[in-house]
């Protein structure tokens, strides 16, 4: 099975103003990303703003990133719903386009006992071929429950088809437990983008994140000189990656993402009201700093997307 590695972008899904999902702007954005060398993508999560989207939207931007990518980088898509039928019909049908595999959230919004979501786990993993990679994604501070690691454990044992997790909250010592979970050999990716160098030196095995989905470069070069083991020039890059979260806002407000990508030449088009985006005060105050920390990464503005 195919697991997850080094940087996985989790993807904005481009709105046109009408509301509607720009599949043309996800085509733009999905080669973008394979171009500047992201290892991975995963679309329709937190990111992709996936409770705004019908379950037929999904399946459609499922496919458009599944077929631009063409095989080049991994695709895991998001599959977590707020209805377990929803999950598993996107679960399976995330299997038939030819996924490689895919990432179910917990339970949101309504409180969830550790049992309830071991079930649901075990009932969508148990939907799908037995040689379909699933990671669990656990982002507490906006799902409202946790996976602890004693239930990841009853989980993983049950259901051989999960093969990590997607950790998006800023705990090492659950990051650890994680790690340590089937004898060490558990995936683990973790999601605080400010901290990429750190989660790596800890042993998981990359990142999903949502700032490289609009600035990848600093992020590809970090793991790269991380695995040549150039650990000072990790360290050196990884303070490039921090200056880009803390201006694109950690991905707190996704339309900051968005616009970043338009200063980018890639249509990151609107946000799906009832968010509302960034004005234009923000948008002048953003580019600034954007250009500012591009010219002194040395990285372009402008992608130049050719694939």
């Amino acid at each position: 099975m195919k697991k997850l590695y080094g940087v996985t972008a989790a993807m904005v899904t481009p709105f046109k103003k009408s509301g509607e999902v720009d599949y043309d702007g996800i085509g733009q954005l999905t080669g973008m990303l394979i171009e500047k060398g992201v290892n991975g993508l995963y679309p329709c999560g937190t990111t992709g703003e996936m409770f705004r989207l019908s379950v037929e939207e999904r399946k459609k931007i499922a496919e458009a990133v599944i077929q631009k990518a063409k095989g080049r980088v991994t695709v895991f898509v998001h599959c977590g719903a707020m209805d377990e039928r929803d999950t598993i019909e996107l679960l399976r049908h995330a299997e038939r386009a030819g996924a490689d595999g895919a990432g179910i959230v917990t339970p949101a919004f309504f409180g969830a006992t550790d049992r309830e979501m071991e079930e649901y786990y075990v009932t969508a993993a148990g939907s799908v071929e037995r040689d379909f990679p699933i990671y669990l994604y656990n982002i507490p501070q906006c799902s409202g429950n946790d996976i602890t690691k004693e239930t990841a454990e009853r989980i993983i044992k049950r259901c051989e088809n999960i093969i990590g997790i997607k950790y998006s909250y800023a705990d090492i010592n659950r990051t650890v437990d994680y790690l340590n979970l089937k004898g060490g050999s558990f995936s683990v990716l973790h999601g605080c983008d400010r901290a990429f160098t750190s989660m790596l030196a800890l042993g998981c095995d990359g990142t999903v994140s949502g700032i490289s989905g609009v600035f990848p470069e600093p992020f590809v070069e970090v793991y790269k000189a991380y695995t040549e083991g150039r650990l000072e020039d990790a360290r050196s890059l990884q303070k490039i990656c921090v200056k880009y979260c803390d201006a694109l806002k950690c991905g707190s407000n996704m339309s900051y993402f968005k616009e970043g990508l338009k200063m980018r030449g890639i249509n990151g088009g609107v946000m799906r009201k009832p968010q509302l985006d960034i004005d234009e005060a923000e948008i002048q105050r953003l580019r600034t700093e954007l250009e500012e920390i591009s010219s002194g990464a040395g990285i372009k503005m402008d992608a130049e997307v050719r694939v």
